[in-house]
Formats: C-alpha cells, sequence, structure tokens
C-alpha cells in the first residue's frame, strides 16, 4: 500500500508539473480601450445565417455586448433581418459600415441594393456602404460587373461606397480602385500561411504597399483577424493566446499610425464551420456565449486551463484507485500503472474541453460522438496492456502458477481421458493414443469416441488399435450425434468409468508427455481445484516460416495472458491438455452444446460455481497447426464466434454480480473486450475513416481531430511494446519468430471482426473442422478482402498527406492513423502471399538471409543468422526441478486464503 500512495503522489506531482510546465501565458501591447469597427452578424450559437433572419431580441442583446469596445460595426447584408441593425446601433451610439451581399441570385442582389439605399437615407450613423463582399474571389461578379454595380449604388446615395476584396485583388484590378470612394482591403495573414508573430508586420508592409500603389486614396484594412481556434495553415497556427497576441498588437500598431480598420470578428459564427471550414467559427473577440475571450490589457492567459487541469488531476486520481487492490504491487509497477491513468486522464480532460469549447456542425457532433464511443473500449485496451507489461516486467513473482512438480499425492485417483474425432487422419489419431498409453501413471482409462464420421476408413484403425492398446481403451463411433463436439464428450461422460474422480481431455492431434498425469494430478489434493490446464504447443513449428508465425502467435496467448488471468482464477479453459474434476463438471451441469466453445464455456461455469483453476507453462503435449493460412483464419473465427456465444450467455450475471469475484468479473469482461471488441472496434474505426477520405480530400471539410487520432496512434505504439517487450520476457522466441507473430496476430484483425458482426446476424454456426496435419490447399486467395481493405487505406493515407498542401498537423496524424490501420490487412496479404511462395521455406529463408548478411559483411556465409534460426520443435519431457516444492498444493491453497493488500 504504501508504495503505491508514494507511486500517486510522485505522479501527481510530475503530472501537476507538467500541466504548468505547458501553460501558455503570454505578453502583447494592450489593445485600444474602445476597437475601430468590428464586423458584427448577430446570429445565436444554434442558428444558421444561411436559413433564417436576424432577430431584434438578439441584435440588441449583442450590441449591449459589444458596443463598450467598439466605435463601429460592420454588417455584411441588409436584408433578413439585418436591415434592423442601424438603428438599432445608433441607439448604442455605434456607426455601421452597411454590406450589400451580392451573388449570383439578381433577384436578391437588387433587393439588397434598394434596402442599403434606402438603410443610408434614413439612417445618420451609416458611415459607408460596402457592395459585395470578396465576390469577384468568388467568381460571382466580373471586375467589370463589379465597377457597373458600384457605380448603380453610388448614384443613388451620398454616402461613401466601396466594395470588400483582399488585398492583391486592388493591386491586380487598379480599375476597381478608381471606381470606389476608398479601399475595403481584406488582409488575412492567417489563409496566407503567415505566421503568428509575423502576421502584424506582414498586414502592415501589404497596408503600405496598397498606399504606394494609390497615392490619396483612403484606405481601410476592412478585415483583420486570427481564429481563436481550428486547424493551422502551413505555419500559421491558432489558439486564443495566439489571437490575442495578434489583435492586440494589431489594433495598437493600427491605433499609433492612425490607420482605419476593422477586425473580423466582434461574436463567434458557429454556423460558419459549414462554409469555411475548421476555423471558420472561431474569429470573434467573444465566444459564441458573448464572453470575451481575452483581456485587452495586462497578461493573457488561457481560460480553461485551471478546469482543463483540475479535471485531468482528478481523473487520473480516480483511475489509479484499481492500483491500490493489486496485492504486493512494486514501486515501479505502481508507477507506470499511475502514470498510464494520468495520462488517459489527461487525454479525458482534453476531451471534454475540446467538446465545450467547441462548436460542431452536425456532421462534426456525429464523428465526435462515435469517435469518442469507439475510443473507450480502445482506450480500456491500452490500460490493460499497459497493465500487463507493468506486472510481467516489474511486478513480482507469481503466486498461483504451477511451476515445479507437485509433490506425489497419497491417493491416486483414476482419470478418464476423453479423445474426441471428427474426420481426423487416422495415423494421427493413433500416434496420440501410442503417446496416451505410454503415459507413467498407474490408474487411468481412455475413452476414444469417432462421432459423424460415416467413412470406415477413418474409424476401423482406431477401433482395431484401441483393441491393440488393452482393456485401459475404449472405442466408440457415433455416426449420428447432434451437439457437436460437446455431444460427442456427453457421450464419453455415459460410458466413463464410475470410479473416475479426474477428467482429462485432449485433441485428437496431441501427443502428451509420459509425465503429465503424474505431475499435475497431485494439485487435485486440494479439494476446491476443480481444473488444472496445461497450454498448448505444437511440434511442427519447422514445416513451413508460415508454420513457425502461427506457433508463436499462439505461444503469446499460452506463456502471456494465461499466466495473467492465472493470478485471478480466471483462465478460459481449452480442451487440450486439460483436467477437471468430475464432481466440478457435474456440479457446472456438464458439457453443453449452445456454444461451439464449449470447452471455455464449461470452465467459466465451474468457475462460476465457486471452484479454483490452476494453470502450469511446462508444456505436457504437442499437437498440429492449422495446415495454411486460411485453416488458421477459419480456426480463429470459429474461437471468436463462440466467444461471442459464451459472451452472451454469461455476460448478464457476470454484471449483476454474485457468481465470480470482482477481479475474475474484471478479467473476464476486459479480456473479452481486449480479444474481440479492440479487433472488431478497429476496423470499424478503419472503414470510416476510409469513407471519411474522398470527404477530407475533395469535400474541404475537417478531418478528425487530434484528441480522436492521437489514441489510435498510442494505441499502435503500446501493441509494438506490449508485443515486443513480453514476448522477450516471456515467450523468448528468436527475434524472427516474434515479428512473425506480430504478423500473424494483426492479420486476424479482420478474421475476428467478421465472426463478430456475423454473431449479430446469427448467433449460431455449425462447428467446423481445423484441418491439420496435411499440406496446404490449393484454393484462390485467402486475404482477398484483407488486400483490397489494405490497398485502399494505405493509398488513401498517400492521398491525403500529399493533397495536404497547407500542411495541415491534423492531416498528417489523420495520414498517419490510415498507415497504422492498414498494417493488418496488409499483413494478412503478406502471410497470405508468403505460403505461396519460396519465401515460405524455413531453409530457403535461411539461405536468403545468410546471403544478405553475407553481402553486408562482405564475406562468405559461416551459418544461419541467428534471427532466422527456427526455434527446437522436438517434444521434450517436462524438465524436472531440482529443488523441492516447499509446500506445492497446500502453498497454492494458502495464496488463495491470503487477503488482498
Amino acid at each position: 500500500m504504501r508504495v503505491v500512495l508514494a507511486a500517486l503522489a510522485l505522479v501527481a506531482g510530475v503530472h501537476a508539473s507538467l500541466w504548468f510546465w505547458s501553460r501558455e501565458t503570454a505578453q502583447a501591447p494592450a489593445a485600444p480601450n474602445r476597437f475601430t469597427s468590428l464586423s458584427f452578424a448577430p446570429f445565436a450559437q444554434d442558428e444558421d445565417a444561411e436559413d433564417v433572419g436576424a432577430k431584434a431580441e438578439t441584435i440588441r442583446a449583442d450590441l449591449d455586448v459589444i458596443a463598450p469596445v467598439t466605435d463601429a460595426i460592420r454588417t455584411y447584408s441588409s436584408t433578413t433581418g439585418l436591415e434592423l441593425v442601424p438603428p438599432l446601433a445608433a441607439e448604442k451610439n455605434l456607426q455601421v459600415t452597411l454590406g450589400i451581399w451580392i451573388d449570383k441570385d439578381e433577384v436578391r442582389n437588387k433587393r439588397e441594393i434598394d434596402a442599403a439605399v434606402d438603410l443610408a437615407s434614413r439612417n445618420s450613423n451609416v458611415k459607408g456602404i460596402v457592395v459585395g463582399n470578396e465576390t469577384i474571389l468568388r467568381a460571382d461578379k466580373s471586375v467589370q460587373e463589379m465597377i457597373d454595380l458600384i457605380r448603380e449604388v453610388k448614384g443613388r446615395t451620398d454616402t461613401p461606397v466601396t466594395t470588400g476584396e483582399i488585398w492583391n485583388t486592388w493591386l491586380d484590378h487598379p480599375e476597381l480602385a478608381s471606381a470606389v470612394d476608398f479601399l475595403a482591403v481584406h488582409i488575412l495573414p492567417y489563409w496566407e500561411g503567415i505566421p503568428a508573430d509575423q502576421s502584424v508586420d506582414y498586414a502592415l508592409g501589404i497596408y503600405e504597399k496598397l498606399r504606394a500603389a494609390f497615392p490619396g486614396k483612403h484606405i481601410v484594412i476592412a478585415e483583420f483577424g486570427w481564429p481563436s481556434s481550428g486547424f493551422n495553415r502551413n505555419a500559421a497556427t491558432t489558439g486564443e493566446i495566439t489571437q490575442a497576441e495578434v489583435i492586440r498588437e494589431f489594433t495598437s500598431r493600427a491605433k499609433a499610425r492612425g490607420i482605419d480598420y476593422n477586425i473580423v470578428e466582434a461574436i463567434d459564427q458557429p454556423w460558419k464551420g459549414a462554409i469555411e471550414g475548421n476555423v471558420g467559427p472561431y474569429w470573434g473577440v467573444f465566444d459564441a456565449s458573448r464572453h470575451a475571450k481575452f483581456n485587452f490589457s495586462g497578461p493573457i492567459e488561457e481560460r480553461t486551463f485551471w478546469p482543463r487541469m483540475i479535471a485531468a488531476m482528478l481523473m487520473g486520481f480516480l483511475l489509479s484507485l484499481p492500483v491500490l487492490k493489486i496485492r504486493g504491487a512494486t514501486f515501479v509497477q505502481a508507477l507506470v500503472l499511475v502514470g498510464a491513468a494520468n495520462g488517459v486522464g489527461a487525454w479525458t480532460a482534453l476531451m471534454l474541453d475540446h467538446w465545450l469549447t467547441h462548436y460542431f456542425v452536425l456532421g462534426a457532433q456525429i464523428a465526435m460522438g462515435v469517435g469518442s464511443v469507439l475510443l473507450v473500449p480502445l482506450v480500456i485496451v491500452i490500460l490493460t496492456r499497459i497493465e500487463e507489461i507493468s506486472a510481467i516486467a516489474f511486478g513480482r513473482k507469481h503466486r498461483r502458477l504451477i511451476e515445479a512438480t507437485l509433490p506425489a499425492a497419497h491417493d491416486v485417483p483414476k482419470v478418464s481421458i476423453h479423445v474426441p474425432a471428427y474426420r481426423e487422419p487416422p495415423d494421427m489419431l493413433i500416434k496420440t493414443l501410442n503417446s496416451v498409453a505410454a503415459l507413467d501413471y498407474p490408474n487411468f482409462e481412455c475413452v476414444v469416441i469417432v462421432n459423424n464420421t460415416p467413412d470406415p476408413a477413418f474409424w476401423m484403425p482406431i477401433e482395431a488399435h484401441c483393441k491393440e492398446l488393452g482393456e485401459r481403451f475404449k472405442f466408440l463411433n457415433a455416426e449420428r450425434i447432434e451437439g457437436f463436439k460437446a455431444g460427442a464428450l456427453r457421450l464419453a461422460m455415459k460410458h466413463t468409468a464410475d470410479d473416475a474422480a479426474i477428467i482429462g481431455v485432449i485433441d485428437a492431434d496431441y501427443v502428451v508427455a509420459p509425465n503429465w498425469l503424474k505431475d499435475l494430478v497431485p494439485a487435485f489434493g486440494d479439494p476446491r481445484v476443480g481444473i488444472v490446464q496445461a497450454p498448448q504447443d505444437h511440434r511442427d513449428a519447422d514445416t513451413s516460416v508460415l508454420h513457425t508465425f502461427m506457433n508463436s502467435e499462439y505461444a503469446g496467448f499460452f506463456d502471456i495472458g494465461m499466466v495473467e488471468r492465472n493470478e485471478q482464477n480466471a483462465i478460459i479453459i481449452h480442451g487440450t491438455m486439460c483436467l477437471m474434476r468430475r464432481s466440478a463438471m457435474d456440479d457446472a451441469g456438464g458439457w453443453s452444446s449452445d456454444t461451439i466453445c464449449e470447452d471455455s464455456d464449461l470452465g467459466l461455469a465451474i468457475l462460476k460455481r465457486g471452484w479454483q483453476a490452476h494453470y502450469t507453462r511446462t508444456r505436457y503435449g504437442w499437437g498440429l497447426l492449422p495446415n495454411d493460412y486460411d485453416g488458421f483464419r477459419k480456426q480463429r473465427h470459429r474461437w471468436t464466434f463462440g466467444g461471442m456465444q459464451i459472451v452472451t450467455k454469461h455476460l448478464g450475471t457476470m454484471l449483476r454480480g454474485g457468481d465470480l469475484t470482482p477481479d475474475q468479473r474484471r478479467t473476464y469482461i476486459v479480456g473479452w473486450l481486449n480479444w474481440m471488441g479492440a479487433e472488431t472496434v478497429g476496423v470499424v474505426i478503419a472503414v470510416l475513416n476510409l469513407i471519411w477520405v474522398p470527404i477530407v480530400v475533395f469535400g474541404n471539410v475537417q478531418v478528425p481531430e487530434a484528441v480522436l487520432t492521437v489514441p489510435i496512434l498510442a494505441g499502435f505504439f503500446i501493441y509494438l511494446i506490449h508485443f515486443m517487450s513480453l514476448y522477450r520476457l516471456r515467450v523468448k522466441h528468436s527475434l524472427f519468430s516474434t515479428i512473425g507473430a506480430a504478423f500473424a496476430a494483426m492479420a486476424l484483425q479482420l478474421t475476428v471482426a467478421r465472426a463478430v458482426g456475423e454473431w449479430v446476424v446469427k448467433q449460431h454456426m455449425a462447428f467446423i473442422r481445423t484441418a491439420k496435419g496435411g499440406k496446404a490447399a490449393k484454393r484462390s486467395f485467402p486475404a482477398f478482402w484483407e488486400a483490397i481493405l489494405g490497398g485502399l487505406l494505405l493509398a488513401g493515407a498517400a492521398l491525403v498527406f500529399f493533397t495536404n498542401y497547407h500542411d495541415v498537423f491534423e492531416i498528417h496524424l489523420f495520414s498517419a492513423v490510415l498507415l497504422v490501420q492498414s498494417l493488418p490487412f496488409l499483413a494478412a496479404s503478406a502471410i497470405a502471399g508468403l505460403e505461396r511462395t519460396p519465401l515460405n521455406d524455413l531453409a530457403f529463408t535461411a539461405k536468403v538471409g545468410d546471403r544478405i548478411i553475407a553481402l553486408i559483411e562482405r564475406k562468405a556465409p559461416a551459418a544461419l543468422p541467428p534471427t532466422l534460426v527456427p526455434e527446437p520443435v522436438a517434444v521434450p519431457a517436462p524438465v524436472p526441478v531440482s529443488a523441492p516444492v516447499a509446500a506445492a498444493v497446500a502453498a497454492i491453497a494458502a495464496n488463495e486464503a491470503a487477503p488482498a493488500v
């Protein structure tokens, strides 16, 4: 407890220090007490200027907010309610530069002009009329057409008339300047990608260039501003502090030089996000809630820093509380876990801050909402993987793992070994039965059941061999049995000897070690023990490169995940190398056929009845790997589908509690989420991002925010760290095999997701046997859809990257996410393609590696490169432990009863 509290205190201090270190403050010249002019659009946060008209009450309320800080306002239209602005502004002693909206709609244009002329004649506070706003830039009108409109308005009013255009339009068309009474120039350095700290000098430099080009002409900087949020544009970055610095410096220097200007804009306009992109809503001096974004004098500080920091610290603390429950946690282990919790706390605070301080159009709301929901399981998976890293790399020795030969029991309970077989090659099954016959255990029987296999060529040799092996071996042939493998095992139970206390289950392809029962049956000396599980392993890993990869991928589950789950008495029971107490099986209801993973289902049912399960990493049996990548995929598809059936069957009782301990429930729920949820969510996010690519590239809409993309990249890097570090610490296969295992694991992402999707649709499927012990079948390319998705994601990443003309950081992140998301699909394609090439041959691959190293070292090859040497796959006998175990079963029982720290 003390070490955890110390870690909590240390991480909290570092976390707070990082927040203070990252805190932004700035100094800038004070802005004038009142701005010369502000662009004014009186629309509420949830209103769209394209669809609704301005309301008198909104105009009046907004003028109350901005009148104390400006002498004048500029509008952009004279209709749709904005005709109310001049008289209401007069009440606040505000002058108005009246806008006339000009586009391709001639009927509206006429209505706008007529309204503006009338307003100017009736309101003495209208100091100027701006005919059109960047109309030439938008190509809605030609220069000559605009000149004609300006002349028309000038002929109908004595108020000064101009048009609003960006600065280079005036320089490119001096005839336009001759037609106006003054130049209304838009200088917006952000849109030109000018860095914020150079923007004021840049704008004033443009102003001087215009003065030189048009001597004697009055020039108004009719639009200058800076967005307080949104994406960068080349070197131009956004932010409230940046906005404050730019506007304060500009207005201070403009006042000193007597420059007439208008700031864009008074109040944020969320509706502009649909037409001006990510930064459109954020140009206001006031936010949409009518609060000033920055102080006009004195130090500039972030408005939301303190709430954000407090939320991050609080969330980090709350997420760290489960660490207090870890028994015997080391300081470094606690430090890693608490650090990860605080990292997630900081991300959560940033997400909340983003939701509360940004405006979202409908599409952005949907994207943020869906993205936020989908990231929750991803973040849980990240924390789970970090937890495993901390436990294995920095935690204490495991308490429940059977790591030594157990003391022999006084009695020798009878074991009934059940070997179900369905269309299995006879020679393979005979090897399995021979290994059972050679068991160094005096009291066992073996029930062999061949089910739904009418071809005599499959079962007759087995029947004959069982007779040769003697009376211990019982042969059953059930040509028509329902319930898949579970149905066969139920029949085997009916033919089990009455005095058999332990049931052993092995697959038809498994060769068992002679000391399997001798070493593990004594664990049942503790009457609470219902299950003892040994890991799977394989004797054909040296058949090909693909088999080496598959073998290492399996090993990760049995040497990493199962060991950690065992500490919570929450292992996944699998029907290979499994021993179960008969009374525990009866207590749990026996084999059930309502899932196709009957072994895991029964194991969980036994645990729910309060029995204990123990696990050993020692290999006591070696089976065969799937023949090819397609078989590998189909096997994982079956496991995933069966897993989803088990989730459905048991989730309700888990959530309600009572049957399992809190640690067991958490382990199972998080384990299911980690295995099936993460892969499924990963595919869903990848497909959604793929759909989003053309919208980003061609639709000119906002890309996913950094708060949505960074966790995906973080999850990928945590996955790599988790995989490589834990394989090095636990699996200890060669680097070649470890990298191959990573590829094999990634290659199954779509397979797992598809199984989950199919379960949603149909909930049931037939049991499909995994072909083993033969050659790869010649069939069509098994990773076709993975190749399509991977290729599209890779192409999307390239397209997004190379069309990011303004070097937007979030777009680069999005491109990186697409690249990362393509890797599992490309891995599947690579592995599927590998088995069709000579590179799948281990000897050939070793020679290739040997030659590459020889070329690098400029000498003849002398030996196989270490990274390409396949692991030995000979079937070894378990290594005895030299030092006696103090009290094997008793120690395990004592550990079970030890109180939590």
